[in-house]
Formats: C-alpha cells, structure tokens, sequence
C-alpha cells in the first residue's frame, strides 16, 4: 500500500512536472510580441556559430533565450541555418524564424517596403507610393482614373463591381486595397503591380465571404466597414456602431456620421465643421440632404479586416445614436433627446472631442 502511494505521488509530481515543461515550452517557443509590424532586419554572415545566431535573435528581442533556442534546434535535427540577410518581426514564433533561417533567402538591397496604413485614403495611399518609389502622385490618380483599366481590374476580381464606377465616386479603388506591410523589388515598380500585390491581399481576406448569403453588396460592407473603421476604436466598438447604422438604415433615418462628410468635403478631421458644410448635399455626405436610409456612394476609406467583419456580422443592439469624447469612450442612445444631453454632459465635462 505504501508503495502504491510512492508511485502515485510519483506520477502526480511527474505529471505538473511535463505541464509545467510544456508550459516554458510553449512561451519561450512564441512570438515575443503578437502585436508588433516592425521589420527588424537581421544579418547572419558566413561563419557565424549557432551560440553567434541564438545571442544576435535575443539581442534583437526575436527569441525570448538563446539556451531554448538551442536546444529547439536540437530536438527538432536543426543542423544547418544559412547565412543571408533577413526581414523579420516579433510577432513571428520560434518555428517560423527557424524555418526562414534553415531555407534561407535571397537579400534584395534594392527592395522597397511600404507601409499602408489601416484608416487612411486612397490619396494618402498615392503619397506613400510617391515617396518610396519612381511614381508621382499624379501617376497614381491618373492610373486609377483610367477606365479600361478599372475595367480589367473589375473583370479579374469577383469583389470589384461597376459600383465603383460610378461617377460620383472620387476614386475607384477607395476601401479595396488592403492595409498592410508590403515588399516590392525596386523603386521601378509600376502602379499596376503595386495595386495587384494589394488586390490579391484583400481577396485573400475576403474569400470567407464571397458565397455567403449577403443583405448587401460587397461594396456597401466595404463602405460601410470604412466608417466604421473611422468612427470606432476596436472590434467591439465598431460592431456596436453596425448595429445602430443598421438600425438608422432600416428606419430610413439620415447615418449622420461626421467622418463621411470630412470625406465629401476633402477636409482633414482636426477641427469641427460648421452647420452648412454638414448641411452640403453630397453622396458621400450622410449629414447631407437626400441621404434618409442611404450609404455613402462608396468607401472612404480603406477598412481592417476587423471593420470588415463587424459590417458583415454587426452586434444587434436597439441604440440609433451614439457619440464618443476625446477619450475614445463611445455611449449609445435611443432617442435624439438622450444623445444631445449625452452630448451636453461631454462638453461640460471638458471631454469634447475639439
């Protein structure tokens, strides 16, 4: 009997012995920060050990410790790791980093990288382009004023329809290039190219929806999803802001959101609007007249994937009014009386957002 209890305590020791490995197994083998876009660059030249290797990816807070690092590399027949030039990020894990050191890479030091930004214009997209490469802005918006080409485009992409080409419509690609860190070959990279790469990322993010039974077009989630991408500060926010958009929508009411008539109006969002500019009709604006139970004639700009997703599938709510303060604290109303006083407590609390 007394041995059996051995043996039992045995196991049970053994046993939060094996959890608690694979638990140090499971951080010290993870991202060292999910979060983190930043491209770090790395250089392994020839001759450098494996203890060189693992002290460079601690040293550029890559991997958590360089004795793990090792001993992955052994228990996973991890012999040979090339040397080369390499981008990389922290939100990468242990086996990934390992995988681009064992297959190794071809360095371009002629390579571009542009940052396109979550929330930001079509105009800002052609700013950025123009800054890393050989394209003017002018060269932007002339290429995605051209018709035939937008034609070929909407022809090869099942999202692209000839709602975009709409003439009320300031720029065609508006909301469909996706926001995201890309790599291209040289500063000779063509408009074409750049836009394909970013067309091909938005598939990708949209093929889920492509055969789902839709209220509304693509294009209307997509509009919709850049207002909210503009209005909210989360996932959860944004779906909260779906839900009274739809609400509004369903009603027949005005959207009444400011974002989309800074957009109309071409103006930068630092300084409030006064009551005839919110008052231009415009398709784009939903302050504007004509606009009861209607989207903005297009995106405005382009949305993450999680305001495309909270467009599609929306938290129902019963709310039809909502406004935040400078803190990023958004309160939801039902009637117009509750969101003016709400509106009333902000400003006298020195939280308006101007």
């Amino acid at each position: 009997m007394a041995k059996r209890k051995i043996l039992i305590t045995i196991l049970v020791v053994l046993g939060f012995l094996l959890i608690g490995l694979f638990g140090v197994y499971q951080v010290l083998s993870s991202p060292v920060d999910k979060t983190s876009s930043a491209e770090i660059e790395v250089v392994i030249s020839n001759g450098m050990t494996t203890n060189d290797i693992a002290k460079l990816l601690v040293d550029k807070h890559l991997v958590r410790n360089s004795t793990f690092f090792k001993i992955y590399l052994k228990l996973n027949n991890v012999s040979s790791l090339k040397a080369s030039t390499y981008i990389m990020k922290k939100s990468m894990d242990m086996p990934e980093i390992i995988s681009i050191l064992e297959k190794g890479n071809h360095y371009n030091p002629d390579a571009v990288t542009i940052t396109f930004k979550e929330g930001k214009s079509f105009t800002s997209y052609a700013e950025e382009i123009a800054k890393h490469t050989n394209n003017s802005y002018d060269d932007v918006i002339k290429t995605v004023e051209n018709d035939t080409y937008v034609g070929e485009l909407i022809d090869k992409y099942w999202f692209l329809t000839d709602e975009i080409l709409n003439q009320n419509i300031y720029y065609a690609l508006e909301g469909y290039l996706a926001p995201n860190t890309y790599q291209f070959k040289n500063k000779d990279v063509k408009v074409e190219e750049i836009f394909t790469v970013m067309l091909d990322q938005m598939a990708e993010e949209l093929k889920d929806y492509q055969n789902i039974s839709k209220a509304y077009t693509m294009h209307e989630y997509l509009t919709l999803a850049s207002m909210l991408e503009l209005e909210g500060t989360n996932a959860e926010n944004r779906k909260m802001i779906a839900g009274v958009f739809y609400n509004r929508l369903q009603k027949n009411m005005n959207l009444g959101s400011d974002v989309t008539t800074y957009y109309a109006l071409k103006s930068p969002m630092t300084s409030d609007l006064t009551t005839a500019q919110f008052n231009t009709k415009n398709p784009y604006n939903t302050r504007g007249p004509g606009m009861l139970g209607k989207l903005p004639v297009g995106p405005i700009c382009s949305p993450s994937i999680s305001s495309i997703k909270a467009s599609i599938h929306p938290a129902e709510n019963d709310y039809l009014y909502f406004v935040a303060d400078k803190h990023g604290d958004i309160f939801y109303t039902k009637t117009n009386e509750e969101h003016l006083q709400k509106v009333q407590e902000i400003k006298d609390k020195g939280d308006w957002i101007w």
